[in-house]
């Protein structure tokens, strides 16, 4: 059984994580720019419209989480290329056997095989145990408000 993937299939991944580590930069850069316009132009329209305003606060909020998630990605990425340099790329963390190169090739910044994973999610209590009143998780609930 292979233990660790050959320096060619390394070389291979590299260059994936290479690939969208530069596109990945690149839009980050293009979202910055976004946001530096748009604060600009509050800075240009003080005293403006309060709706006007409010749409701007909203736009820069999400262009920040856009680009704390760019920001999150670019780091997974680069941790990627180190553990390819440590030759220790592609091994799950958590069974220490090696991530499906499918999987690598999608998410070319997986730590952990489908079935490591899969292992973490919590099971789902058993059908007949289920109260009728009570169909969402807590998690659901806050996402989705009763009607009114």
């Amino acid at each position: 059984m292979k233990t660790r993937y050959s320096d060619e299939e390394l070389i291979e991944f590299k260059k994936v994580i290479d690939d969208k580590l530069e596109s990945t930069k690149r839009e980050l850069e293009d979202i910055e720019q976004q946001m530096m316009e748009l604060r600009d132009n509050m800075a240009d329209e003080q005293g403006g419209d309060w709706f006007d305003d409010s749409s701007i606060h909203t736009e820069i909020e999400f262009l920040t989480k856009m680009a704390e998630r760019q920001k999150q990605f670019i780091q997974n990425l680069e941790m990627a290329l180190i553990r390819i340099k440590n030759k220790s790329y592609g091994i799950c963390s958590v069974t220490g056997e090696l991530i499906e190169k499918q999987r690598l090739l999608l998410v070319p910044h997986a730590t952990k095989s489908v079935k490591a994973k899969e292992s973490e999610l919590p099971t789902p209590p058993p059908a007949d145990n289920r109260n009728e009143s009570n169909m969402y998780s807590e998690e659901e609930e806050e996402d989705n408000p009763p009607l009114e």
